[in-house]
């Protein structure tokens, strides 16, 4: 559900736009929630993403270059990944010290408004097309403290070239460089469906890589790492998987430098 509410300000001073998610709704749809009880799904993306925080605060191993801009992907469409960046950005929403902005980058299938219960709206690729536009005329407030939405956008032919310009290597700077207290989450297309990922990936400072317990292939996932080789950070979120015999899903979590590791069985 959706419901325009007054302009608000940004970060910076620009106007947003509000609009208000259904919270019960993707409660029940599984989906992290602040206003819900504590959960297992919620307790998983609390593990999650405090090793991403963790390098976004300096904390890390090492040193990361543009920490904040984080890449959800998956090798193959359906494996979960536009679910993951959902629960994560929200979960990172409920952070103290951070705003997040949740960016779906998926420009030919988009599905973050869709399962946040919104409607289309102008966004990412409106921004890089229209000199007009600007980011302040697109941003969506949520009802969710601490988080904003920038939706795909008009679709467009040459989505993989807008994505690969110099429009879209400033609005990175600026995102990673202006608020340095904001996480921003990409939902990324799939690895191996588009090219667009791979552009996306050469700018980021972590990506999260979705795989589907079960069901994607070990030589999917490593043709998939194969083409961010440039990202120093690539983490594995095992999705869909059976813990016990009621049949309930979990979600494992595998974490490291470079290629990381394949989740075993896949």
């Amino acid at each position: 559900m959706q419901s325009a509410g007054p302009d608000t300000l940004a970060p910076g001073g620009s106007a947003t736009r509000r609009v208000d998610i259904d919270l019960n709704r993707l409660n029940l749809i599984g989906i992290v929630t602040p206003n819900a009880p504590r959960s297992l799904i919620g307790d998983e993306y609390r593990i999650i993403k405090r090793p991403l925080l963790s390098n976004v605060q300096g904390k890390g191993a090492s040193p990361i270059d543009d920490a904040n801009l984080i890449m959800i992907t998956s090798s193959l469409p359906g494996e979960g990944k536009s679910f993951s960046s959902i629960n994560l950005a929200i979960s990172m929403a409920m952070e103290l010290d951070h705003t997040v902005l949740l960016i779906d980058a998926d420009v030919s299938r988009p599905s973050v408004l869709n399962i946040l219960g919104l409607p289309p709206q102008k966004g990412l690729m409106d921004v890089l097309t229209d000199p007009h536009t600007q980011m302040k005329d697109v941003l969506l407030k949520t009802n969710i403290e601490k988080l904003s939405l920038l939706p795909a956008g008009t679709p467009h032919p040459r989505a993989t070239e807008l994505l690969a310009s110099d429009a879209m290597k400033n609005l990175l700077e600026e995102l990673a460089e202006r608020y340095s207290d904001r996480i921003v989450i990409f939902d990324s297309p799939p690895l191996l469906v588009t090219t667009e990922s791979r552009v996306l990936a050469t700018h980021m400072g972590q990506i999260v890589i979705v795989v589907e317990s079960n069901k994607t292939a070990r030589a999917a996932v490593k043709q998939a790492l194969a083409t961010i080789e440039s990202c120093p950070v690539k983490l594995m979120l095992l999705n869909k998987a059976v813990q016990s015999g009621d049949g309930a899903y979990g979600y494992g979590y595998g974490y490291g430098y470079g290629y990381g590791h394949v989740p075993k069985g896949q």
